[in-house]
């Protein structure tokens, strides 16, 4: 089984997606980090999205991997590296809407995500997920909110993540920001599968959401 919870950023998705996984005792596809994990490698050895030859190495060397440490959380690997802390920051969020735009990058990483859940049970959750990568998934859902409800819980999980007051308002910027590169690239834009089940968190509290798509796909 399939199934794919798209949407723009801080719409909860990843809470989401994370729990509905463990409910139903299937594994979690975080493609977003993918994205994050290739821009924080390109970054730290200063290569530009516009290099096409060495994004092809990078490519070919970068190995991603999603496991739970000891204590049962999730952590993301890049060749080995813990980076999960890392690859949330707004800076690393932004390039990797960059390199997200990159017919090469994307291509690469759509066939990683593909052999990741190839016959096995999966809850994938991302921004093309539904539309470009699984179009045959059984169960597509498209979580949204109103730009500044999802700014402020942004600046809530950096908050918790970092101990930082972040300014709302600069946040708010960068998704709206985030939010015209993601809908208006020409590779796989953001939008909802025709027969994605679209969902407003605006008002609802995670454990809603999750009911609310755990009901339809049982």
């Amino acid at each position: 089984m399939l199934i794919t919870i798209d949407g723009p950023s801080g719409v909860g998705k990843g809470t989401v997606a994370r729990i509905i996984a463990e409910k139903l005792n299937i594994k979690y596809l975080d493609s977003g980090a993918m994205y994050r994990a290739l821009a924080l490698y390109a970054d730290l050895n200063n290569i530009k999205e516009d290099d096409t030859e060495k994004l092809k190495k990078l490519l070919i060397d970068i190995h991603i991997q999603f496991i739970k440490n000891e204590d049962g959380e999730d952590k993301v690997l890049l060749n080995t590296d813990d980076v999960t802390d890392e690859i949330r920051t707004n800076e690393i969020s932004k390039l990797a809407s960059k390199y997200a735009s990159i017919e090469i990058v994307r291509g690469i990483l759509r066939e990683m995500q593909k052999r990741m859940i190839r016959n096995k049970d999966y809850v994938a959750e991302g921004r093309d997920m539904g539309t470009y990568v699984f179009p045959e998934a059984n169960f597509k859902f498209y979580l949204d909110a109103d730009p500044y409800i999802r700014a402020e819980r942004r600046a809530l999980q950096l908050k918790e993540m970092l101990g930082i007051k972040f300014n709302i308002e600069k946040i708010l910027n960068e998704i709206n920001e985030r939010d015209n590169l993601d809908k208006t690239r020409e590779l796989c834009p953001l939008h909802p599968a025709e027969d994605a089940i679209i969902i407003d968190t605006s008002n609802l509290n995670v454990n809603e959401v999750v009911d609310e798509i755990y009901k339809k796909v049982k």
